[in-house]
């Protein structure tokens, strides 16, 4: 039987969700992030297929969105960059947590997430180095990329401030696209849908295909999903939970 614990990290709404014969045991962690306008519960069916796995999976609701609902800012793609960036910010919290609890398994952490989890994902592994193991299921690594392309989009419609790179310069210290050395030779999935209609493929599969052959990239996989939109199917979750528990044993 699969567990989901509530819990609150200082202003961070959380489910916890664990195997109930493994609850007070340390385990390797997995912190999972959703996507844009979406909630941890809608990340629950991957959530119980790691914690099946015997990984300690932990769903955060990122700022503006769960529990922590609040209205979108009318600046285009402003308020999504607040909630990337508070997930970052937030990271250490959680992982101090449960390290305080003892319930980490010999410093296992990895990190996964969909959409704008799977860039919160990418963000992250350019400043820390202690996550073992990650997953970016319909997200980009290109984050400057990709904020120009949605200013683009959005410059057509609305009036724009004129310094609003400026404002999300941060964004160039946590774009792996820019450091993807950083990466270290961790065991980092892809995955994308050639038809995704809302983050292009193409951001994904140049990446992978400009560092596939460096070092640093050995144990990056790239699956692509021919003919898939942005949505994630059963099959694949079971697929991502595999993944990790496959990477962690490996470790």
């Amino acid at each position: 039987m699969v567990l989901i614990l509530k819990r609150q990290i200082q202003t961070i709404p959380i489910l916890e969700v664990v195997a109930e014969p493994l609850r007070h045991q340390a385990l390797p962690l997995v912190v999972y992030y959703h996507g844009w306008r979406s909630t941890k519960e809608l990340v629950l069916t991957q959530a119980r297929k790691l914690a099946d796995k015997g990984l300690r999976v932990i769903l955060p609701d990122a700022l503006n969105h769960g529990e922590r609902l609040q209205p979108i800012s009318p600046i285009p793609s402003w308020t999504f960059w607040q909630s990337i960036q508070t997930n970052l910010v937030e990271f250490s919290l959680i992982i101090d947590y449960f390290e305080q609890l003892a319930l980490i398994e010999d410093h296992q952490i990895g990190v996964g997430g969909v959409s704008m989890g799977g860039m919160t994902t990418t963000a992250l592994l350019t400043q820390h180095p202690e996550i073992k193991v990650a997953a970016c299921i319909m997200g980009s690594p290109t984050l400057q990329a990709y904020a120009g392309l949605v200013r683009s989009v959005a410059g057509q419609q609305y009036r724009l401030p004129t310094d609003l790179d400026l404002l999300t310069s941060w964004l160039n210290h946590y774009d792996l696209a820019q450091q993807s050395a950083k990466i270290a030779g961790r065991p980092l999935l892809f995955w994308h849908g050639t038809a995704d209609e809302k983050i292009p493929y193409t951001e994904v599969s140049q990446f992978y295909t400009r560092i596939q052959n460096e070092a640093y990239a050995q144990n990056v996989l790239f699956k692509t999903g021919k003919g898939q939109r942005h949505l994630v199917q059963p099959a694949l979750m079971t697929q991502i939970a595999d993944y990790f528990e496959q990477q962690f044993k490996a470790l």
